[in-house]
């Protein structure tokens, strides 16, 4: 079922927006099935580990400093094609150049506080939901 999951992260922007319920609901509509679901706040050092992959970026500091400033939402989703279809749902990084419609668009509010993250890719997916989930937290 790895293929059809994906994970996401309602980003601490769209936490303090207000705009848990209104992302969730969009996820609903577009035929996700949450199978896993929790708030949490990172520190700065889950922040780092988790975006590892662009610790040799000049923007880490500031991304690992606001994923770690405030509360976010954690979930696993389910769906045939689930990574494709929620980096469509969710739209471009830059909310300026995403589609009308799709979650960053409407929520997020600019290229570094863009409301939400997904998982790029299938293999990615799988170690980000092992890297915020165990086992015993997924209900398929």
């Amino acid at each position: 079922m790895a293929g059809n999951r994906t994970f996401t992260m309602i980003k601490p922007d769209a936490v303090a927006d207000g705009h848990i319920g209104a992302i969730l609901a969009k996820i609903n509509e577009a035929g996700f099935r949450i199978v896993a679901l929790k708030m949490t706040q990172l520190s700065k050092k889950k922040a780092e580990g988790f975006y590892a992959v662009h610790q040799e970026r000049r923007f880490f500091e500031e991304l690992t400093s606001f994923m770690s400033s405030g509360p976010i939402v954690a979930a696993v989703l389910e769906k045939d094609n689930a990574v494709a279809d929620f980096r469509t749902l969710i739209g471009a990084t830059d909310p300026a150049k995403a589609a009308p419609g799709t979650i960053r668009a409407l929520f997020a509010r600019n290229m570094g506080e863009n409301a939400v993250h997904g998982s790029d890719s299938d293999e990615n997916a799988a170690i980000e939901v092992a890297y915020h989930f165990a086992v015993t937290e997924l209900f398929a």
